[in-house]
């Protein structure tokens, strides 16, 4: 019989142990589910809902990964221009910071005033809130080439293309992969920052919609739902890294 590897084991026990903790403080002190729910209130209250929670749950999840789909391609894309000139490099890059500077949550009231309430608010901000992360590290990674490389592959007559595509690109892909990891926790944040202020659909619509209410147990089942769909979305963009970059890890 194979055993669970370690990384799984402990994680798990830890957060078994945190779960533990929470429910005996809460039934100790007497703590009411109106401030601070216990496990077992918010798992009762995740299943008596669950049909609720899943369906704005998907919606969360296809917003989040179509803002996503869209931040990597125009973050690897850009990164791959800016990375590849000096003068771009030197130029754009000020601007990007200035633009990722402006908190995210000032910008979805513009969204929800030019496109309307609904999914598209909150793709944009998700990709808004990710892409600037993998821009950043594919124009590092690009503009960081050991000059010695470049210069035996011009004494060997290659172009400026041939050098980003042999060398810069798969150079840069450790810090690319290493961008989707944060880039997808990012693109939640997003999505669900846009279902709050104006949308009629997913966790963020259903968690306002509790706390108005003042379900406070489904408020905390929301959280709970979109802290196990980051895990998986990490754990997958863990599982891509290693099967790809594997090469860059010791």
């Amino acid at each position: 019989m194979n055993r669970l590897p370690t990384y799984v084991v402990w994680p798990a026990l830890f957060t078994l142990s945190l779960f533990a903790i929470w429910e005996i403080a809460c039934v100790s002190f007497a703590i009411p589910p109106s401030f601070l729910p216990a496990p077992s209130t918010i798992a009762e209250a995740g299943w008596n809902f669950r049909s609720t929670l899943i369906d704005n749950s998907a919606v969360t999840l296809w917003t989040t990964l179509v803002g996503f789909g869209i931040a990597t391609f125009v973050g690897l894309l850009l990164g791959a221009i800016i990375g590849a000139s000096r003068g771009l490099y030197e130029a754009l890059y000020p601007v990007m910071i200035g633009f990722n500077s402006i908190p995210k949550v000032a910008i979805v009231p513009v969204l929800i005033l030019w496109f309307g309430v609904g999914s598209l608010p909150a793709v944009l901000t998700a990709f808004l809130i990710s892409f600037f992360p993998i821009v950043v590290n594919v124009a590092t990674g690009l503009a960081t080439t050991e000059p010695e490389l470049r210069d035996v592959l011009r004494a060997l007559g290659a172009t400026r293309w041939e050098i980003i595509r042999k060398i810069g690109l798969p150079r840069s892909m450790p810090y690319f992969f290493s961008s989707l990891k944060v880039a997808i926790t990012l693109a939640f944040v997003g999505s669900v920052m846009a279902e709050t202020v104006g949308s009629n659909k997913g966790v963020g619509h259903l968690m306002l919609s509790a706390q108005a209410a003042f379900q406070v147990p489904l408020v905390f089942a929301g959280l709970l739902a979109l802290a196990i769909l980051g895990i998986v979305l990490y754990a997958a963009m863990v599982i891509v890294e290693r099967r790809f970059t594997g090469w860059a890890y010791r």
